[in-house]
C-alpha cells in the first residue's frame, strides 16, 4: 500500500517546467522535458522520473555538463535518415525534435532512420518509441550511457546500461511497449533504491573482486569509482546466459558511437583524467517503421494485439494468477495515479523545497504542513 503522499500532476507539471526554466532552460524545451519526465511516473517507472530532476538534469546545468540552451544543427538529412549534433544540450529535446523528423518521414517512405550525437541523457526511451505508436507506426530506438556494465567474466564498468526499446501500435488501449536496460540493473534504478533504504538485489551488481554487491548508497559511488560494475541483462558469467545482455549491449554500443562515428564506452564517463566533470558525449539511434508499407495498420494492430491477448490467456504457472505483455503495468500504473499525482519520497520532498526555495518558486506542495 503507498504510504507516500502525492502532489497531483498539475501542480507536479507547473513547478517542474518552471524549474528548468529558472535554470535557463527555454520555455518550450522546458515543456518538453518536464513532460518526459512525467511520463515517466505516469508509467510508474520511478527511477526515471521526478526522482531525477535534480540530479540527473539540473544539478548538471549546474555543473555545466549540461547547457540549458539547446542549440540542434541537423548535419545530414535525406529523405529518409537524418543525423543531429545536440552541441551538448538536453537530449530530451533533440530525441523530440529527431522523433518528429522520423514519423514524418516514415509516414512518407515507409522507413526511416536517424541519430543524434554530443547529446545528453533523453529520459525514458519509451517516450520515443511511443511517440511514432501514437502516430500508428513501429517506434525503436537506443542509447549508450557513462560506463557502468561489465562484459561477460570481466568486472571493469565499460558499457553503459544501454537501453534497446520498441514500441508498436495495437488494437488495445495502450501499445505494446518493451522499455528496458541491457543489464540487470539501471543505475536510476540503484538509486531509487538508495533513496528508499533499501538493498539492491544479489546478482546484479559485482564488486572488483567478483563478489556480489548489494549496498545500494556503496554501489552508486564505487561505479564512479570503478569499483564495482553492474551485471549484463541474464547476469554474470555464461549460467545464466549474461552473454546474451552482453551482446546486446554492444550491439546498441556500436549503433549509438559507429553511426555518429562518436565517442563510446570509457569516453562517456562524464569527468576527465583529473576527475573534473566534463562533457558525456552521449549519441543516441532511432528508427520508425510504418506498417501502413507493409500488411496495412489496421491488420498490423489486430494481430500484435491477438499476440499480446493469446500470451495473457497462455497457462499459468501455478500460485499465479496473472500473465502480462510489455507495456501493460505501465498502463495499469496509470490507472491507478492518474486521479491521485505523483507518490514522492521524503527525500524528493527536501530536493523539490531546495529547488523552489533557491529561485522563490510560488508553490507549495501539499506534503508541507
Amino acid at each position: 500500500m503507498e504510504t507516500r503522499p502525492y502532489v497531483p500532476w498539475e501542480l507536479m507539471h507547473d513547478f517542474m517546467k518552471d524549474a528548468f526554466k529558472a535554470y535557463g532552460v527555454p520555455e518550450t524545451d522546458a515543456e518538453i522535458c518536464t513532460d518526459v519526465l512525467l511520463e515517466s511516473d505516469r508509467r510508474g517507472i520511478e527511477s526515471h522520473g521526478v526522482n531525477r530532476l535534480k540530479p540527473i538534469y539540473l544539478d548538471r546545468i549546474d555543473k555545466g555538463t549540461l547547457l540549458p540552451v539547446t542549440k540542434l544543427e541537423i548535419i545530414k538529412d535525406t529523405p529518409t535518415t537524418c543525423v543531429i549534433d545536440a552541441h551538448d544540450g538536453s537530449g530530451m529535446v533533440a530525441s523530440h525534435k529527431m522523433m518528429e523528423i522520423l514519423i514524418e518521414k516514415a509516414k512518407k517512405f515507409g522507413m526511416a532512420g536517424g541519430s543524434v550525437k554530443n547529446s545528453t541523457h533523453y529520459g525514458i526511451a519509451g517516450y520515443w518509441t511511443g511517440m511514432a505508436a501514437k502516430e500508428g507506426l513501429v517506434g525503436i530506438t537506443g542509447t549508450n550511457a557513462r560506463p557502468a556494465v561489465a562484459p561477460t567474466f570481466g568486472v571493469e564498468n565499460m558499457m553503459g546500461t544501454n537501453p534497446l526499446t520498441f514500441s508498436l501500435p495495437t488494437d488495445e488501449e495502450f501499445p505494446f511497449c518493451l522499455d528496458c536496460a541491457t543489464s540487470a540493473v539501471q543505475r536510476g534504478k540503484i538509486e531509487y533504491y538508495a533513496r528508499s533504504g533499501k538493498p539492491t538485489p544479489e546478482g546484479m551488481v559485482i564488486g572488483e573482486d567478483g563478489s556480489t554487491l548489494t549496498d545500494s548508497a556503496y554501489i552508486l559511488t564505487a561505479l564512479t569509482q570503478g569499483k564495482a560494475a553492474l551485471a549484463p541483462l541474464g547476469g554474470t558469467g555464461d549460467e545464466n546466459c549474461g552473454y546474451k545482455g552482453y551482446g546486446y549491449s554492444v550491439v546498441v554500443e556500436m549503433l549509438s558511437a559507429a553511426l555518429n562515428a562518436a565517442p563510446f564506452m570509457k569516453a562517456l564517463s562524464g569527468t576527465d583524467e583529473e576527475g573534473k566533470p566534463k562533457m558525456y558525449s552521449l549519441s543516441h539511434f532511432f528508427f520508425v517503421v510504418n506498417p501502413e508499407f507493409f500488411c496495412g495498420l489496421e491488420e498490423f494492430k489486430k494481430t500484435a494485439g491477438d499476440i499480446c491477448r493469446a500470451l495473457r490467456a497462455s497457462k499459468k504457472a501455478p500460485g499465479c494468477d496473472r500473465i502480462y505483455t510489455a507495456g501493460e503495468k505501465e498502463y495499469l500504473a496509470w490507472l491507478e495515479r492518474k486521479d491521485k499525482g505523483v507518490p514522492v519520497s521524503e527525500s524528493v520532498q527536501k530536493e523539490l523545497v531546495e529547488i523552489r526555495d533557491r529561485f522563490s518558486l510560488p508553490y507549495r506542495f501539499p506534503f508541507e504542513k
